[in-house]
């Protein structure tokens, strides 16, 4: 199983696309690992560097439809290839979201006030996360405070998670 723990980067916008995860001229690739340096390479957040600001980074917190755009599972590959196992949203775009469980990784739905909440608290600060997947936790601290956000992932999902993704749990059950 991922590890879905580790240090936040914070994506402070809606509506980020999958050619902003992954840029389409990268999309000829034949390995998932050859995608890892492409990542979030075409993002336009103000003082956000890729290179610089992915280092170390294990979770994404970000605001509304995260995901959206192509309906492609080269998005969720970047982000494994980049050890990014969790995404914390307000929600996702449909496809990438299962996309994300059936690669065994773990998209997780707040709501507006939690996700405000996230930003007000920990953006900006060295916070790291840490994922209870029986309790459906996610415990957030810095050096100042830490809080607990509770999250419901369907028990299909869940079990594409624990399994490391639809292959696997295909194998395990058929």
């Amino acid at each position: 199983m991922k590890n879905f723990s580790g240090k936040i980067l914070f994506l402070d916008r809606s509506d980020i696309n999958t050619d902003e995860i992954i840029p389409a001229k990268y999309l000829t690739e034949l390995t998932k690992a050859a995608l890892k340096p492409y990542c979030l390479e075409d993002l336009s957040l103000p003082g956000f560097d890729p290179k610089r600001d992915l280092e170390g980074k294990s979770v994404i917190v970000t605001r509304a439809n995260f995901g959206c755009g192509s309906s492609r599972e080269h998005a969720p590959w970047v982000l494994e290839c980049n050890h990014i196992n969790l995404v914390v949203a307000e929600n996702f775009a449909r496809i990438f979201r299962q996309n994300m469980f059936n690669c065994g990784m773990l998209a997780v739905t707040l709501p507006k006030s939690e996700i405000d909440d996230l930003f007000t608290r920990f953006a900006g600060t060295p916070a790291e996360c840490k994922t209870d997947l029986e309790q459906q936790t996610l415990t957030v601290s810095n050096d100042q405070e830490s809080k607990v956000y509770h999250f419901t992932v369907g028990d299909f999902d869940l079990e594409l998670v624990k399994a490391g993704g639809w292959i696997n749990y295909a194998d395990q059950k058929y």
